[in-house]
């Protein structure tokens, strides 16, 4: 098995400020434990990241948005002076150069794997988006790289169905305000509630699958949820590790047999957890109610605190 591993080091230059938790070093224990923990079977080919385009941002985002986006963030890059978009959201001088590079990777993981020139694809890339909505940037989040990657899936490369797998302790209200009620994408989401952005316990649209959890919640309820509601609507479920910023701890972990890629069939993935970036990878199965993509953002701040990813 072949996993094609994004990156860039221009996502190292978005830069919110000494003790932002949504910082460059979570790259830094990405690579970390990559080079830990390497896996037994396969190979690792580095890539790097694409330069995102502007119709690619338009299939998920308001073209007004992108380009208001495009303009301020051009301009901070100008004139190098950080700007605040929402409470705990800046934008650097780094910042343009970053958001396109992450949206750019998720659709070039997105491709590859359609491609079938790999069959995983490991994005290491920041800043996240699953906050990011049509026309806001907001949590940490500028524009949405899941959302992206999803539409170019369905309307530039023609899949059928694209299954979103959003496995946060946050909800990941961005993404379900993008695809709410686009009955080719089903978004499935396990996220603490109540907790930050205070959204998802009533879902927007009938092709969502939300699970609020309380805090405190252990792992065997996590896996008896998963297995009650999203398994209906999905086949595969990616498993989770420790949800450090909030109250939510994974159950010990298992050894699981590894699936064989099937042929067409892509899960987008959004995980935050222990470190920063997105995956693609083909699944199991033959289902053909759902053909489609994973992009997991995975992350971990300096300390455990709140916030949003």
């Amino acid at each position: 098995m072949t996993t094609a591993f994004y990156s860039h080091p221009d996502c190292r230059g978005h830069d919110m400020g000494d003790g932002h938790p949504e910082c460059p070093e979570r790259l830094d224990a990405i690579d970390d434990h990559l080079s830990r923990h390497r896996p037994r079977r396969g190979a690792r080919t580095a890539r790097g990241a694409r330069w995102s385009n502007l119709a690619d941002l338009g299939l998920a985002h308001e073209s007004r948005y992108v380009a208001e986006l495009r303009d301020l963030l051009q301009r901070i890059a100008a004139d190098g002076r950080p700007r605040a978009i929402d409470a705990d959201t800046i934008a650097a001088a780094g910042t343009w150069q970053a958001v396109m590079r992450a949206a750019g990777a998720a659709v070039a993981a997105t491709d590859a794997v359609i491609d079938g020139t790999v069959e995983n694809a490991f994005c290491a890339v920041r800043p996240p988006g699953h906050h990011a909505t049509r026309a806001q940037a907001m949590g940490f989040c500028f524009f949405n790289n899941v959302a992206v990657a999803a539409r170019h899936a369905l309307d530039v490369r023609g899949l059928e169905r694209v299954a979103i797998v959003d496995f946060d302790v946050h909800h990941g209200n961005g993404t379900e305000d993008i695809i709410a009620n686009d009955e080719r994408v089903l978004m499935v989401s396990i996220f603490q509630h109540p907790l930050y952005p205070y959204s998802g316990a009533v879902p927007l649209g009938t092709n969502m699958v939300n699970v609020p959890v309380p805090p405190y919640t252990r792992g065997p309820q996590v896996r008896a949820l998963i297995e009650e509601n999203w398994l209906a609507r999905a086949r595969r479920v990616p498993a989770g590790d420790d949800l450090r910023l909030g109250r939510l701890r994974r159950a010990p972990r298992r050894r699981a047999r590894p699936a064989r890629p099937g042929r067409g069939r892509l899960h987008l993935d959004h995980r935050a957890d222990q470190g920063g970036g997105a995956e693609a990878r083909s699944a199991a199965g033959s289902s053909p109610a759902w053909k489609a993509a994973t992009t997991s953002a995975r992350w971990r701040a300096a300390s455990p605190r709140t916030c949003a990813c």
